[in-house]
């Protein structure tokens, strides 16, 4: 599987990496724990089987587009098949067109039954996910946001890069030149 990923600006990364710290540090799962050099503060638009020469073409338009700026809203928990703490970010019309960008790339050239119904436009909450673990409610009925430093209040999405599953590698996707 290949993800469709935004990577944040130097300072809004900075602080995700000490909201991971400060979790960490209190004993909560964090993405912190999370050791492979390719772990990085990201927001996660899609993924799909392949990037095929359809769905690149259509990316690389997307990285034209960038940096593309967000505002953060608060801390958010959703509780699927794991428990995810994150930083949500504001649905704001550039964000929502340039998903909507992604995830009509992907549609086009993927079988449908292998793309996940929470990427699709109409479900997407977009976040930064700060701690995930298959232990439900694990981040329920907890004083975190306490923990937290406040999240930026805004930030620039700068690189569209891809992140290979099976492999565990990274790919920059780059505008065409």
């Amino acid at each position: 599987m290949r993800t469709v990923e935004l990577l944040l600006d130097e300072a809004a990364d900075l602080a995700v990496r000490e909201a991971w710290r400060r979790l960490a540090d209190a004993g909560l799962p964090s993405q912190a724990r999370h050791r492979s050099p390719t772990n990085s503060p990201h927001l996660t638009l899609a993924a799909c089987p392949e990037l095929t020469a359809p769905i690149r073409w259509e990316l690389a338009e997307v990285a034209a587009a960038l940096p593309v700026p967000v505002r953060f809203t608060g801390v958010v928990r959703f509780e699927r098949p794991t428990s995810v703490l994150a930083w949500a970010l504001e649905r704001e019309a550039g964000l929502a067109a340039l998903h909507r960008r992604v995830w009509e790339a992907v549609t086009s050239d993927s079988p449908p039954q292998t793309l996940s119904p929470f990427h699709d436009p109409g479900r997407w909450s977009p976040h930064i996910t700060l701690g995930r673990t298959r232990r439900a409610g694990a981040f329920t009925g907890r004083r975190v946001p306490e923990l937290l430093p406040p999240p930026p209040l805004s930030a620039q999405l700068v690189t569209l890069r891809s992140y290979d599953t099976e492999t565990g590698t990274l790919e920059v996707l780059r505008p065409r030149s």
